[in-house]
């Protein structure tokens, strides 16, 4: 099972970082930053190697906070099944567009879920209002569809 990160940076005026996906998985999407594990790293590290290269965020370990974990199954490719480790800070420094991600600051109110995964307007209404720590399963069908969570 795969090990990955998400990092969702808040600022103090109550709006969500996002980063908009230029390439590979989730190209098109809105997302927070991360990525897969690499050998010899613990899962914080991943998550600020990941957001340092993503939005050129540089935070220390006791700048973030783990607030929950989501379990991904893939009927079609269980290759991708995977672990990911939620994190979250509030953050009012800067940030910039990377190869892979363009930031940018959206209100609360205005997350687009549109143009995000079906499975983020399930769980991230969770890390928003703080139900910390959470921990859901998606279960994906043949067609990549979300089929069912808990």
């Amino acid at each position: 099972m795969l090990q990955t990160t998400h990092v969702y940076v808040f600022n103090s005026k109550g709006q969500i970082l996002l980063g908009m996906k230029k390439r590979w998985f989730g190209m098109g999407n809105r997302n927070g930053f991360g990525g897969k594990n690499h050998e010899g790293e613990t899962i914080i590290q991943t998550a600020l190697r990941e957001l340092s290269e993503e939005a050129w965020i540089i935070l220390q370990e006791n700048q973030v906070e783990k607030v929950g974990i989501l379990h991904f199954f893939y009927a079609a490719n269980p290759n991708r099944n995977q672990d990911v480790h939620i994190f979250s800070w509030i953050y009012n420094g800067n940030f910039k567009e990377t190869e892979e991600m363009n930031p940018q600051w959206r209100d609360i109110e205005s997350i687009p879920y549109n143009h995000m995964r079906e499975d983020d307007s399930i769980w991230l209404p969770k890390l928003i209002k703080k139900q910390t720590p959470f921990d859901m399963t998606f279960m994906f069908n043949e067609e990549g569809k979300l089929a069912e969570y808990f």
